[in-house]
Order: structure tokens, then sequence, then C-alpha cells
């Protein structure tokens, strides 16, 4: 066990210290403000606050974790090793930097709660991030520091054990479009075949008749051949669904009809099922109650997994009503548009609610990339080998978020069917 001696404990310290030591490092540690406590005991210890006590393992720290609230902080990054830090401390600090307030600011995403530019969706973009801006967005900084601060206290304690840890794959996809033209109804088949012909999609208007008559599988029915490659593999695999309404009325689908309810029950069978959050449900609690009661009398367990329509995050709110609702997994940690780690972070965190002050049981997923984050030019393979090799080298956890559209046969990117079946499989 670590012990961690401050003078003014506080929620945030513990947060940034349990992702740190538990989380990531995977060691115990326990947080006094009694200092005989820290005289007297005999193992690992280190002590953190403005000044240093003695001659023990000593971090400075930064004002951020005894405040409350948010305001603008200038922030100043620096090189440091091989990535990038902030909140520099004196030489006094093993550290050059204060890891827990630097890790804090990250995970709680205090950046979004500041006044900021939103994107069209009304999404924090990541341009407007400290890490895209700096230059650290595609590092998983958080576990990078962590690595160095492990280092320098085996340095000190020798005796410390720190346990063996290995990457880990999970694989997300969502099901915006199970179908493509199967189980539209009559009025919404009718209406796109209109959009066929007024758009001259006269390929996609035969694909389409074709499929209606039974003579062609859906294109974007490619879930029995997820659920095979996964299988075979045991890899862990969370598929989300939309039970609400699309913001498209061409790409809606009557989630009522019984095949799409045994669509979804078919992949519960096998793997997770997770809830695509309505963007009505993102700003309606009840609709949102609704759609997990409903997904839970599809598959008959219960709901633990969910992602945001649009992947719009509006913090805190669609959070707390997650906690509430006892969902225990959020997976909307990402941006659509630009690879990399929106917290800092390739290790599942817990959500912290910078109003209220506290640690929530709700945790976060980090997401590496979205299928549609990379540029039609953009060198596929070789940035989910980049990413993959960043996770691997700090043995987190690697996700990418799919569509069921990407394994389509009709989609120009068969990339990703290959980095699905073969490259993600490979750890499991």
């Amino acid at each position: 066990m670590l012990l961690i001696y401050t003078q003014k404990p506080s929620s945030r310290i513990t947060y940034s210290v349990k992702h740190i030591c538990t989380r990531i490092l995977g060691i115990e540690v326990q947080i006094t403000s009694v200092i005989e406590e820290l005289i007297s005991y005999t193992g690992p210890k280190l002590s953190y606050g403005k000044q240093p006590l003695g001659n023990e393992f000593f971090i400075q720290s930064h004002e951020l974790l005894t405040q409350q609230g948010f305001e603008a902080i200038e922030i100043v990054v620096k090189d440091w090793n091989d990535t990038k830090c902030f909140f520099a401390v004196s030489d006094k600090s093993a550290l050059p930097f204060d890891i827990f307030a630097a890790s804090f600011y990250l995970l709680s995403r205090y950046e979004e709660y500041l006044p900021h530019v939103k994107d069209e969706y009304g999404r924090f973009p990541a341009s407007e991030s400290l890490a895209y801006k700096e230059g650290f967005i595609r590092q998983p900084v958080i576990d990078m520091w962590a690595g160095y601060f492990k280092a320098a206290l085996q340095q000190v304690f020798p005796k410390l054990v720190f346990p063996k840890k290995e990457m880990s794959i999970h694989n997300l996809v969502v099901a915006t479009q199970p179908f493509a033209f199967k189980q539209k109804g009559l009025f919404r088949s009718v209406v796109g075949y209109g959009y066929d012909i007024l758009k001259g999609r006269f390929k996609q208007l035969g694909t389409r008749t074709r499929v209606l008559l039974g003579l062609q599988s859906d294109p974007n029915d490619t879930f029995a051949w997820m659920v095979d490659v996964v299988k075979q593999s045991k890899t862990p695999l969370t598929v989300f669904f939309l039970l609400g309404e699309t913001t498209q009325f061409e790409n809606s689908l009557n989630t009522h009809r019984q095949k799409f309810k045994m669509l979804v029950k078919f992949v519960s069978d096998y793997k997770e099922v997770g809830l695509i959050c309505s963007k009505s449900a993102l700003t309606a609690y009840e609709t949102l109650k609704l759609e997990k009661r409903r997904m839970e009398t599809i598959t008959n367990r219960t709901l633990d997994s969910a992602i945001n329509a649009e992947l719009l995050v509006d913090l805190p709110d669609i959070y707390r009503d997650l906690v509430e609702l006892e969902i225990k997994r959020d997976h909307t940690m990402v941006y659509e548009d630009t690879a990399g780690f929106r917290a800092g972070t390739c290790t599942p965190f817990l959500f912290y609610d910078l109003d209220y002050e506290i640690k929530t049981p709700l945790i976060i997923h980090p997401i590496a990339m979205t299928t549609q984050g990379l540029k039609k030019d953009d060198a596929i393979e070789g940035v989910v080998d980049e990413m993959m090799q960043t996770v691997e080298a700090v043995k987190g956890t690697f996700s990418i978020l799919f569509s069921n559209t990407d394994f389509s046969n009709a989609t120009t990117q068969q990339e990703w069917r290959t980095i699905f079946s073969e490259k993600l499989q490979q750890y499991a």
C-alpha cells in the first residue's frame, strides 16, 4: 500500500490519486491528513502539498485540487521526456509538474465547462481542446505520466509491487442504420424510392428492389458477420442500437417491428448490447428512461452501456441522467472528426461532477477514434497502428468506434473489415 499525506484532503485529490495509482498502476492507496500516520508508517509513502516535510518522496501541489467550482486557468505546456506536461512546480518535487492536478484537469473535462465555441451539433470540438492546440491529443498523457511516476516510486521504494498489465481491446459498433432498405415500412420505402429517383441513384434503386424482393441481403445487415468474428476471438464487443427517432426521416426505422427486436435480441445473446441515447432523450429524462426500459424489455437484461446520439456530451446534465438511471458505462468520450484521447487517458475512469464536486459511479470509456474521423486521404491502417502502439506502450484499453455500415460490402473503405476482423482480434 502507498500512503499519501496531504494537509488539505479533497474529493478532487482522492479522485485523481485513485485514477492514477489504482485504476492505472493497480496499487492500493490511502490518503491521510494526520501527520503522525505518515511519520509512523514504515511502508511506501509520499507527501503532497506546497512544501516537503523533510526528505520524503514529495509531489508539490497546484492549487486546482483544493479549489471548488471552475474558472479560466492560464496553462503553460512544457516538453517533458517524450510527452508534454503542465502545472509546473519547483525542483523540490519528485516530478516537475503536479501530476494529480494536471490529470484532474483532463479527466474532469474542466475545459468543457468553460465558455467555448461549439460545432454545428452543439459539441465541444477537438480544436478547442488544450491537447489539440498543444499537439498531444494522440497521446494518452495521463497513462504516460503514470508510467514515469511509477518509475520514480520504484527507485525510492524498490519493494513496492506493481501488478503486471496487458493491453486490452474493446470493440464498439453503433447501429443507427441497422438496415439500409429492409424493415422501413411501406411509406418509408416509397419515400426512399422517390429520393433515389430524384437524386439519380439508379444503382441504389436496383439494390433496394433486390433487397425488398429477397433476392439480395441488406448491405447494412453485417451483424452475423461481426458476431462470428468476435465469437472466435472472444474479444469484448458492444453494439449500440437506436430506439428513438433519427434526425433524418430517410434513414429512420420502425423499431417496434418484430424483426428489429429479433436482431437486437440475436446480438445480445452473444455480446453486449448498448443504447444510443436519441437526441430527444439527451434533453428529456423521461424519454431516456423510456428508451432504457424498452431496450431492457427487448434483451431481457439490465442495460449497462450507453452512447449519445451525434456523440454529443453536454456536461454535466446527460451524465447525471445516466447516473440516475443506474447505467454503468458511457462510451461518448471521443471526438468524431479527430483521432486522439479526449480526456487524456486510455484507461476507463469515473465521471467527476464539477458542479457538485463529487465522484460518481458512472464509468467513462475513452475511445481512440471513430471511423468517421479519418479523412478519405488518410492512411487508415497507419493511423490505427500508431494509436494502437501508443496504447500498447502503456498497457491501456484500445477502442475504435465503428458503424455496422463500415463492414458492408458496398462501402468503399474495405480496410475497416480487415482491421476489425484481424488486427483487433490478436489481443484476445
